[in-house]
């Protein structure tokens, strides 16, 4: 089994993967990988949280992992991804791979005889998602029914996957943003099936009845190209102290980090006393221990 895209799992599946998190946390679980496990960390785009929790999470499973830069390897020559996979599948026991584009993670996975992960690519970031919505849960003590307010860029991956997934579990989405930014028709229509996700374009709209304000930086990885531009259109979408008034009181903040205080966030909000952000980057490395523990149970 890979873990590609939030549609690669069920919402019981999900819940089965917060129960391990919730057993780790605890302290309830002896569970480890089989010993010697390796995870190979295939990154074309840098990292900072993804890659750290995942070798830790590697190392309290009782496992190691590898750090591998493509261009460093010799996919920086030329070497098929397809070639890649196949070597990669005799020597580790996982692959979790950072990309620029989803489909090469696809090609990825469909030659690869081990679980790949994805730990980042243009259309989505699913352990971050499910990262985000473990702690929202722990934090409002339910998904079902919380209204989630993402703010800013609405087209980019994180969105894609957030909107999945909470959709997928019972949440409500705001789409909070320019129009000349409009979001994946595709992430949209499959997470409509399953909820609502609502669209708008002014704060005071798009922020109303929130429990939970999330926002990301304005420039994703892949658009530094059009930095300057971005910060202009984006800018009415700063979530500030203001901005915050036309959410529900206890309207809690998130942000997946990398943060750009002054920019999609303010510094006093970043640090305040409604931010969950911290608590939101501890719980990456607890989620991809749990997925970690799922897959392999679903490999054996």
């Amino acid at each position: 089994m890979h873990l590609l895209s939030v549609n690669d799992l069920s919402r019981d599946q999900m819940n089965e993967i917060f129960d391990i998190a919730d057993e780790i946390s605890l302290g309830k679980t002896t569970t480890s990988l089989r010993e010697g496990s390796v995870l190979a960390l295939l990154f074309e785009k840098p990292s900072t949280r993804t890659r750290i929790s995942f070798e830790v999470a590697m190392s309290r499973l009782g496992g190691r992992s590898i750090y591998i830069d493509t261009r460093t390897s010799q996919m920086s020559r030329g070497e098929p991804v397809s070639d890649t996979a196949r070597m990669l599948s005799l020597y580790v026991d996982f692959v979790a791979a950072r990309m620029y584009h989803h489909e090469d993670l696809i090609e990825l996975a469909n030659n690869s005889t081990v679980p790949v992960i994805n730990a980042l690519t243009d259309l989505e970031h699913p352990t971050q998602a499910m990262a985000d919505l473990y702690t929202i849960s722990n934090a409002k003590r339910k998904i079902r029914g919380v209204r989630i307010a993402f703010v800013g860029d609405i087209a980019q991956n994180t969105c894609n996957s957030l909107m999945l997934a909470a959709t997928k579990l019972g949440a409500e989405i705001s789409l909070v943003g320019p129009s000349d930014y409009p979001p994946n028709p595709e992430y949209l229509t499959r997470s409509r099936e399953y909820g609502v996700v609502d669209i708008f374009d002014t704060m005071q709209e798009g922020l109303a009845g929130a429990d939970i304000v999330y926002t990301d930086t304005f420039v994703s990885m892949g658009n530094e190209e059009e930095a300057e531009k971005r910060k202009k259109i984006f800018a009415k979408y700063q979530v500030n102290a203001n901005a915050l008034k036309y959410a529900n009181k206890d309207a809690l903040v998130m942000h997946p980090l990398p943060a750009f205080r002054g920019q999609e966030i303010t510094a006093d909000v970043l640090e305040g006393s409604r931010s969950i952000v911290w608590e939101q980057a501890k719980n990456k490395l607890l989620l991809e221990q749990a997925i970690l523990i799922y897959l392999s149970e679903k490999s054996m």
